[in-house]
């Protein structure tokens, strides 16, 4: 049942933590597997060690004269003090208040350390995640961790990056559901209707703080262009109401803008994770492409190269997709070639990431992305 399953993950992930070394690769099946990492007191001793994070050097608190003569201070200070509804509801006001001074605190900290980084709406919906599982003084540590690697591309001074990634979610949609593809293509509807998805890890969007952590903990323990697979799910768990819709551009984006509230995130997190091991980035980027690919944190991406020697799950799931394809006399060259046959739907679709299998195939493929495309995409 529930709670035995429950309680045999909970041991799991203590043995991990426990382990000589720390069982990294096994920290991440855990997050990925169904439930997550279970509870707030589990992720403050996980999402550290996801991130390569020491948490016996932590930096002091920051100080309030980071406000001072800062020019992103006052942007700062307006998104802080329209995140209201990222709080707990019936959280007092005070404790609220004194949250979101913390929060100011923790932005202008990582931007002043880091002078390369560029603030952006939205970043405090990731920092204040942070902030709520795991207080001022570790977020503070994790949240520059983040920011100068999963989260590098959003912060530059233009959002070319940004668009970039964007980028994926057509062609990741393309290689499941043509169709779909198409009529958007001919809706004209473009992918920035999941701008605030992507920059904010769905914690903008979502009502629920439960299922942000949940994300957050697939995210954190995933490749940088997760988020985006995640994206393309959500868009093709919407077929029908999407193919329903006026085939204009203005009726496809208020569809999809508007994120339902009630989705199967286990089965997304499934889904999407099957999807970046059946079609990595490097089977996309010729569509997704643009100058200087290489400057991108998604194809730099080197902090998990020890845990991607210690088990290469890849090839677990791709021979697990090859006997499900056998009665049907496919061949090994769909996992390759990404456009056979593309009016099939997956059949990897149905497969769990329940062993972390798809999470660590992700961290395997980061070290092998870095196409050199000169394609330039953007005017």
């Amino acid at each position: 049942d529930f709670d035995s399953k429950k309680k045999r993950k909970v041991a799991e992930i203590y043995q991990a933590l426990n382990s000589d070394p720390i069982d990294v690769a096994a920290l991440r099946r855990m997050a990925i597997s169904e439930g997550g990492l279970l509870t707030d007191e589990i992720r403050c001793k996980v999402w550290p060690k996801l991130l390569s994070v020491n948490t016996d050097d932590l930096p002091p608190l920051p100080g309030k004269e980071l406000r001072e003569d800062n020019k992103d201070y006052q942007q700062v200070l307006l998104d802080v003090r329209r995140s209201l509804r990222r709080f707990p509801p019936g959280m007092p006001d005070d404790q609220r208040e004194g949250l979101q001074e913390e929060l100011i605190d923790i932005i202008l900290h990582v931007l002043k350390r880091n002078p390369q980084l560029h603030y952006y709406q939205g970043y405090h919906d990731i920092v204040v995640t942070f902030l709520l599982v795991v207080g001022d003084r570790l977020a503070t540590a994790l949240v520059e961790k983040l920011s100068t690697h999963h989260l590098r591309d959003f912060m530059d001074p233009t959002m070319d990056n940004t668009k970039h990634i964007l980028n994926y979610l057509m062609p990741i949609i393309d290689q499941v559901n043509p169709e779909v593809h198409d009529f958007m293509q001919s809706a004209e509807v473009g992918t920035i209707f999941a701008l605030s998805w992507l920059i904010t890890w769905f914690g903008h969007v979502l009502s629920d703080f439960r299922h942000v952590v949940r994300l957050y903990d697939f995210f954190l323990a995933c490749h940088p262009l997760m988020p985006i697979y995640f994206a393309a799910v959500i868009v093709l768990y919407r077929e029908q109401e999407v193919l329903d819709c006026e085939c204009d551009m203005a009726s496809v984006h208020h569809l999809l803008s508007q994120i339902p509230q009630d989705l199967p995130y286990e089965t997304l997190i499934s889904r999407a994770g099957d999807l970046f091991v059946q079609f990595p980035p490097s089977e996309l980027a010729r569509e997704a492409a643009q100058q200087q690919a290489e400057r991108t944190a998604a194809s730099t991406f080197k902090d998990f190269e020890l845990v991607s020697v210690q088990q290469r799950p890849d090839t677990v799931l791709r021979q697990r997709f090859r006997e499900r394809l056998r009665g049907e006399e496919r061949t090994k060259s769909i996992l390759t070639k990404p456009r056979t046959n593309r009016f099939v739907k997956l059949a990897v679709m149905g497969l769990t990431v329940a062993l972390g299998a798809a999470a660590l195939a992700v961290v395997k493929s980061a070290l092998e992305w870095a196409p050199k495309f000169e394609l330039q995409i953007f005017p």
